[in-house]
């Protein structure tokens, strides 16, 4: 069974969100401008697509592994989240992070995918002390491998 994600188009050149293969876990989506990033610079890439989520998913849009090998793109704040209550329009967050050549994009060409999730909602409960564990406060290298 799939979801079904209300989507309005702000611009109808743009293509709506589409799967190249079966079983990709992201849909491609496209920019609807057209704009030139220097090496290190980054922009606010406008989509021309409006969501409405079901409540308990979002929405992760996350880099092109193709943009960023061959191109080194990638998105600053990765992945984008998007609420089920938001209804702004998409823009991706993108960086060039070649260090000698921009990269330019025309309307229509595929900036990232994104991947609706089911998410729960979370109670906080403070408490004095945390159960332990068998890693306990170990955090970044603390299996000791490479």
């Amino acid at each position: 069974m799939t979801l079904q994600v209300l989507i309005t188009r702000l611009d109808e050149s743009v293509p709506l969100p589409r799967y190249a293969k079966p079983g990709d876990a992201g849909a491609d989506i496209c920019t609807r401008i057209d704009i030139t990033i220097a090496p290190g610079e980054r922009a606010l890439v406008p989509t021309g697509l409006s969501l409405a989520l079901p409540d308990g998913y979002a929405a992760f849009l996350h880099p092109r592994s193709g943009l960023a090998i061959k191109h080194g793109v990638s998105m600053v704040n990765t992945p984008g989240t998007v609420d089920a209550a938001f209804r702004g329009e998409l823009q991706v967050i993108l960086i060039n992070h070649d260090l000698h050549e921009s990269i330019s994009f025309v309307t229509g060409d595929r900036i990232a995918q994104m991947v609706i999730q089911k998410v729960e909602r979370a109670d906080f409960v403070e408490v004095q002390s945390l159960p332990g564990t068998d890693r306990g406060v170990g955090g970044l290298g603390s299996t000791g491998r490479a």
